[in-house]
Order: structure tokens, then sequence, then C-alpha cells
């Protein structure tokens, strides 16, 4: 993607050490303008990513062995700044990364009708962490 891609990160679980984690890497690449597809969905593709969502400020792609999501969003947007916080403070907090850790793998003995079904039953945890991430942020000057 070049120079379009103002930051790549690592985010999502793997990218938090001792939180148990999928065998997924979740990267996060940040654009100017997530909406202008045609600027990076046919290097994604060519790199044999698979475009698995596309909702308003947000596309996620995907490896063929499903171990690889690439998450597209706009550089300075919320999406961007929400994952790199709740990562950062997953890797400060040990009781929060602790209590995430223990919810995912009860949650793990499930079955789940899709990951989207998975995803909603930690969103409260993850409302109560992001609360905790957003006072932490707010008092330190922390910024993506």
């Amino acid at each position: 993607m070049g120079t379009l891609a103002s930051r790549v990160d690592h985010i999502g679980s793997t990218a938090v050490r001792d939180l148990a984690a999928k065998p997924i890497i979740d990267i996060q690449v940040s654009v100017p303008d997530v909406e202008e597809e045609p600027s990076y969905l046919d290097p994604l593709v060519a790199a044999g990513y698979q475009l698995r969502v596309r909702e308003p400020g947000h596309r996620m792609f995907r490896t063929p062995a499903l171990d690889v999501h690439v998450h597209v969003c706009g550089a300075g947007s919320d999406w961007e700044r929400r994952h790199l916080l709740l990562r950062d403070w997953l890797r400060l907090s040990p009781d929060d990364r602790q209590a995430y850790a223990d919810l995912k793998i009860r949650l793990q003995e499930q079955g789940w009708e899709t990951m989207n079904h998975y995803a909603d039953a930690k969103s409260a945890l993850i409302t109560h962490m992001a609360a905790r991430a957003e006072r932490w942020a707010a008092s330190t000057g922390w910024s993506p």
C-alpha cells in the first residue's frame, strides 16, 4: 500500500502479552479516506486478502486461511483511536487484561452462531474497560 498507509498497527488480543487469544493476527491500517476503496482494495486483494466486511468507516480483509485480519480505517478516526487505546490500556492494566482473558476463555467454550454473536457477548466488559481507558488517556495525555 506504500505511502497510502499513514500507520500500520498490530491490534487485538495477540498484540497484548499474556492475553488469551485466538490464533488470528489483527492488523489495523490507517488511510486518509477509508471510503476511497479503489486506493487500497486492489493492492490488498493482489496480496491475497479477501474483503469480508464493508461498513461505514471500516473495512476488514482476511486471508483465505482466516489467520490474519486487516482492518482498514480512516487516519484520525474514532475507529483507529478506540482500537489503539484499548490495546494500550490492556497492555498496562493487569486487572482488565485478566478479566478480559477470563471472559474470553468462558465464551470460547460456548457455541456461537457467528463471530458477531461472540463479539456481542464481550461488549459489556469492553465498554467498562474502554471507560477506564478513556479516564487513563485523559489523565496521561495519551494519544494514538
